[in-house]
C-alpha cells in the first residue's frame, strides 16, 4: 500500500519544461496538507520527517530538480502530454492520439505505480521508481500537478515554449509566463510572497468561500458526456490501481479528464493574447494577467484538493473532504 501511495503522490506535480514554478508547487503542497484525513496526515508527516518540516509544501520541487540531471533525462516525456489539437480553434486530449507510444504523463501514472510494487524488479530498480515518483525527497513533485497547468497538456509551439512574450519587463516565453511569471507576480502582489499564506487563502475559499460549491466536482473523474452508470470517481481509480492488472487502469479516468479540463483553457484563454490589439504587450502588466489570475488560482486549488483526496482514499478509505 505504501509503495502505491508514494507513486500516486508524485503523480501530482512535475513538468514538460518545469510545471508550475516552485512557488506554485509549494502552494499546492501546503494546500493539500489542510485537507488530509488522519491516517493520510500521519503517513505524510512520518514519511517526510524533519527534513521537509513534515509537510508536502517544502518537498514540492524534487522531480523538477532531478529532470535536469543526466541520470534522469529518460523521464522527460513522462511529465507532460502533447495534445495535438488546434488552439484556440479547438482543444482536446486523447490518449490514443497524443500518447500512442505510451510515453506520456497519462500512462506514466499507471505504469510507474505498477513498477514500484513489482517484486520481480531488483531492489535498486524499485527504489529508483519510488524516488522518481515522489518519496525521496518529495512525495509531492509528480505528474498530476502539471496536468493542471494548461500548457503542460498542449503540443502547439512546444507547449508555448517557442512563443516569445514579455512578463514584468523581461523577455521570456508563454510557457514560462504561466509557469512562473504570473504566479510569482500574483504571489508577491496579493500574498506578500508567502506560499503558506496563499495556500491558506485558497483553502479558506474551498471551505467557506467561492470554491465551496465547486469542490465536489473537482474530485469527479467523469466527463459530462458520460452516463451515470459509466461515471467514475477517485475511489474507482485508486481501487483499480491496487488490483493486479495494470491493463484495467491505462488510462486512468481521473488524469485524462483533468488533463482535458486544463487543456480547454488553451482555447478559452491561454492563446487569446494573440488576437489582442497589441500582440507585443507585457502579459504580466496587462489585462491578460488580470484574466489569468482566477484560472491560475482555481487550478492550483483543484490540484491541492485532488492530491488530498487521493491520499485520503488510500489511507483512510474515502476522500473525507468537505
Amino acid at each position: 500500500m505504501k509503495f502505491v501511495t508514494f507513486s500516486i503522490v508524485a503523480i501530482f506535480f512535475t513538468s514538460g519544461a518545469y510545471a508550475w514554478g516552485e512557488d506554485a508547487h509549494m502552494t499546492i503542497g501546503y494546500l493539500a496538507m489542510e485537507f488530509l484525513a488522519p491516517n493520510a496526515l500521519s503517513f505524510v508527516k512520518s514519511s517526510l520527517g524533519s527534513t521537509y518540516d513534515e509537510s508536502l509544501g517544502p518537498a514540492a520541487t524534487w522531480a523538477d530538480d532531478v529532470r535536469s540531471e543526466k541520470a534522469y533525462s529518460w523521464s522527460a516525456s513522462f511529465h507532460f502530454v502533447d495534445a495535438n489539437d488546434n488552439p484556440p480553434t479547438s482543444c482536446s486530449v486523447s490518449e490514443s492520439r497524443d500518447c500512442s507510444a505510451g510515453n506520456c504523463i497519462l500512462t506514466a501514472i499507471a505504469n510507474y505505480t505498477t513498477r514500484v510494487v513489482d517484486t520481480s524488479l531488483s531492489a535498486t530498480q524499485r527504489q529508483e521508481a519510488l524516488k522518481f515518483l515522489g518519496l525521496f525527497p518529495p512525495p509531492y513533485d509528480g505528474f498530476l500537478g502539471d496536468i493542471g497547468q494548461p500548457l503542460h497538456v498542449e503540443a502547439l509551439e512546444v507547449g508555448g515554449n517557442d512563443i516569445d512574450t514579455k512578463c514584468g519587463g523581461s523577455s521570456t516565453n508563454l510557457h514560462a509566463t504561466w509557469d512562473t511569471g504570473m504566479p510569482e507576480k500574483l504571489l508577491a502582489a496579493n500574498y506578500s510572497s508567502n506560499v503558506q499564506t496563499w495556500a491558506s487563502a485558497l483553502a479558506t475559499r474551498i471551505k467557506t468561500g467561492e470554491y465551496k460549491s465547486l469542490a465536489a466536482d473537482w474530485i469527479n473523474c467523469s466527463s459530462t458526456t458520460m452516463t451515470l452508470s459509466q461515471r467514475r470517481s477517485i475511489e474507482d481509480d485508486v481501487k483499480d490501481l491496487l488490483q493486479d492488472s495494470v491493463a484495467k487502469v491505462t488510462p486512468l479516468q481521473c488524469p485524462l479528464v483533468w488533463a482535458q479540463e486544463a487543456n480547454a483553457f488553451d482555447c478559452s484563454y491561454v492563446f487569446s493574447y494573440q488576437t489582442a490589439a497589441n500582440p507585443k504587450e507585457d502579459l504580466c502588466t496587462s489585462s491578460y494577467f488580470t484574466g489569468a489570475v482566477p484560472i491560475i488560482e482555481e487550478q492550483l486549488a483543484k490540484q491541492g484538493y485532488r492530491l488530498a483526496a487521493w491520499l485520503n482514499v488510500l489511507f483512510d478509505g474515502a476522500t473525507n473532504l468537505p
